[in-house]
């Protein structure tokens, strides 16, 4: 039986005039894509044109909700009430479904950002208020979340499609949090580094930590961090590592999600 894995990709987070990461060579890559909806970076005629040139590519298009923190790139963490938060999940989504109608394109997952991604692993109420915003806009939208998180629970009990996640660039606790980008070598840049730990995450299932330890994973899908000068390089080997071990590519909503 071939194993199947999606690749997705952060995108859409310039702003205005500025671009960060290279969105175009990503798009060759992946195939689903999580775009920033304006709130930690984005902005409309991004949202606009990366959509497109998505549905050019034959990538799907998912909801990157962030924090209201373009300063800080949505990277601080930020405490606010839940049902705050559920609003504002919910302004994003419907953000994001406005800019793809341009492209008669359905919004096909959400997968939050940054700070926010990381509290509602850990914070039950974070996870459940997304997982609300989520079922009230369009409960057919998939919720990609860390295995074993708060979000995997939240997304499972109220009835909503869950996908999980790994990240190709990122190194992990031994709890499968994923370690602080406070600590040095916490994001890899070595794409040989990367491979070994996709390949050992998809046709192993296990992930070893930083403190070297093994840890049984199951994953959807996995991320490459689009705003980092080498993930084009890094995407593109972890895609081919994958492929040589007989790995085939396909959309999130391809996935055969339990």
């Amino acid at each position: 039986m071939t194993i199947k894995i999606n690749l997705n990709a952060d995108m859409a987070e310039g702003f205005g005039a500025y671009d960060i990461g290279d969105d175009n060579g990503i798009l060759k890559i992946i195939g689903s894509a999580n775009i920033a909806c304006g709130f930690h970076a984005g902005d409309p005629l991004t949202m606009r044109r990366v959509v497109e040139n998505a549905k050019r590519e034959g990538v799907t298009v998912g909801v990157h909700p962030g924090f209201n923190d373009l300063w800080g790139f949505g990277r601080r963490r930020i405490d606010m009430r839940p049902d705050d938060l559920e609003s504002m999940i919910a302004y994003q989504i419907g953000a994001l479904q406005a800019m793809a109608s341009y492209s008669n394109v359905k919004v096909t997952h959400l997968k939050p950002h940054g700070a926010l991604n990381n509290m509602a692993a850990e914070n039950k109420e974070y996870a459940m208020a997304i997982g609300r915003a989520i079922k009230t806009v369009d409960p057919d939208i998939i919720y990609l979340a860390l295995s074993g998180s708060e979000m995997e629970k939240a997304g499972r009990s109220l009835g909503l499609r869950v996908a999980l996640e790994g990240f190709c660039d990122r190194q992990y606790e031994d709890d499968g949090n994923l370690t602080s980008r406070k600590i040095p070598g916490s994001v890899f840049k070595d794409p040989a580094v990367a491979t070994k730990q996709v390949v050992d995450m998809v046709v192993h299932n296990f992930i070893t930590t930083r403190s070297g330890k093994q840890i049984p994973c199951k994953v959807h899908s996995l991320c490459v961090h689009g705003d980092e000068p080498t993930a084009v390089a890094l995407a593109k080997q972890v895609r081919e590592g994958l492929e040589n071990a007989g790995v085939k590519m396909v959309t999130l909503p391809e996935m055969a999600i339990d």
